[in-house]
């Protein structure tokens, strides 16, 4: 066999592979990711964002060195009453975007082990699952924002 066409077999198959590896560590983007910040001696605070994954998959958990406990929590009303929990695990549709926000699914970060200040980021690493079973990890750096309050105050509720 021509050696010319072998070193080009070798490269379209290097290149494939590359892609594959490539499509396989891109299956779930996290954009926007943000924390609200803290007073001083505030042991709980949320953490929001974007969350897109490019099959049908899960949120299992998110865990970050700042807080003791983080868990995943619903906001969701009810014969108008407002409630807020934890949930085992968030859906996420094959190229939908899901909102973590104040209003809704959101992360809380509690028993934190500092002050949240503006300006700081929280590393977040988000375990997602797929229908397949296949396990991924999504680290972020989430940037900590002024203390606004523009959705409800999570901090007294635990």
């Amino acid at each position: 066999m021509n050696p010319v066409f072998t070193n080009i077999k070798r490269a379209v198959l290097g290149l494939s592979l590359l892609g594959l590896a490539f499509s396989a560590a891109a299956q779930t983007r996290v954009d926007n990711a943000w924390v609200r910040a803290t007073v001083p001696n505030q042991s709980a605070s949320g953490a929001f964002m974007t969350v897109t994954a490019d099959s049908d998959s899960k949120l299992l958990s998110v865990a970050s060195p700042a807080a003791k406990d983080v868990q995943i929590h619903e906001m969701s009303m009810k014969n108008d009453v407002m409630s807020m929990g934890p949930v085992k695990s968030v859906e996420l549709p094959a190229g939908k975007t899901v909102n973590f926000d104040p209003n809704g699914y959101h992360v809380m970060l509690m028993g934190l082990t500092a002050q949240l200040k503006e300006g700081e980021t929280v590393p977040l690493t988000l375990t997602v699952e797929n229908a397949k079973g296949e396990k991924e990890t999504v680290k972020v750096e989430a940037q900590v924002k002024a203390l606004t309050m523009d959705a409800h105050d999570h901090s007294k509720m635990h």
